[in-house]
């Protein structure tokens, strides 16, 4: 594990799971469970087969083997979704039509480019995709607890971000809308629909916030909210002076001083976000291989990988 952190179970609510691994970097992901009277809603998987048995494993003992009914997939990345292929095959997987589509293109799994070092050991061969889709909203229920799934209404993170939000109790997982202490990367969605979603997020009013990588958030979620925004408006204006200057994403990103967001895990994500700003000013297409090309340069090599 990374750094020798260890992952964690942590209940956050009665019979609501986190399933916690530090330190949230490349594919190593938050997930999570809901316990019903009739089994269990798993929100997400993991990475890798090894991952997802100790998460299947210790959510096992917490709750004494209740069988796992369905799983919610917030996005298509695989570190929340490879681990689908793990689990029964009467558990129902859901998510966005978008996350879908993505995870049936998907080819990472089978052809893993060299951009982590080591490469991630998957060890898992095959692709197992939503087979309930949602377009904008959908409720789920384990018993009689109430789980909505809500889409944004715009890219994001993702084209298909879906949040899980339990009312009755407060808490919210959701997914990659939110790296707590950890680079975002909005490469595949939008720096401006990611700024959007900050206020979508903050109107849930949760007690209880489970992202998608970092620590659980209890208490105010201002503060994180707060620290994204700042982010992604430095993304947008470097992507804007960058461009005046006429510098390449790479060239702009070293240019660009991170503050206080230079200790944050995957800093190299910087560049990958500015590729994204990039190609959405120009209206454009997105390279994603001149993309991780680009922040492979800026590391000095193969981005770092723990799982």
């Amino acid at each position: 594990m990374a750094d020798g952190a260890e992952p964690r179970l942590t209940e956050v609510a009665p019979g609501v799971h986190a399933w916690l691994q530090p330190d949230g970097s490349w594919w190593i992901n938050n997930a999570g469970a809901v316990q019903g009277t009739d089994g269990v809603i798993l929100v997400d998987t993991c990475a890798t087969a090894e991952r997802t048995r100790r998460f299947l494993a210790a959510l096992g003992a917490a709750i004494g083997g209740a069988p796992v009914r369905m799983a919610v997939n917030t996005h298509f990345h695989g570190d929340h979704a490879y681990g689908n292929a793990l689990l029964p095959g009467s558990a129902v997987i859901v998510g966005h039509r978008a996350t879908r589509e993505e995870l049936l293109a998907d080819f990472i799994l089978r052809s893993t480019p060299p951009i982590w070092s080591p490469s991630p050991d998957w060890g898992v061969t095959d692709i197992r995709p939503p087979t309930v889709v949602l377009d904008d909203a959908l409720t789920l229920y384990a018993g009689e607890r109430r789980i909505e799934l809500r889409h944004p209404g715009h890219p994001a993170h993702t084209p298909g971000d879906v949040v899980a939000w339990l009312p009755d109790e407060q808490v919210l997982f959701t997914g990659d809308l939110i790296f707590h202490d950890v680079t975002p990367l909005v490469l595949m969605g939008s720096v401006e629909g990611a700024l959007r979603s900050l206020d979508w997020l903050a109107a849930f009013g949760a007690r209880t916030v489970v992202p998608g990588h970092g620590a659980l958030i209890t208490g105010d979620l201002a503060p994180v909210l707060a620290a994204h925004e700042a982010y992604y408006r430095l993304i947008l204006d470097t992507a804007r002076r960058g461009r005046a200057e006429g510098l390449t994403p790479l060239q702009a990103a070293r240019a660009c001083d991170l503050g206080p967001f230079a200790g944050w895990p995957d800093r190299e994500r910087l560049v990958l976000n500015l590729h994204r700003a990039y190609a959405d000013a120009e209206g454009g297409d997105l390279d994603l291989i001149a993309a991780f090309t680009d922040a492979i340069d800026y590391n000095g090599g193969p981005l770092r990988c723990a799982v």
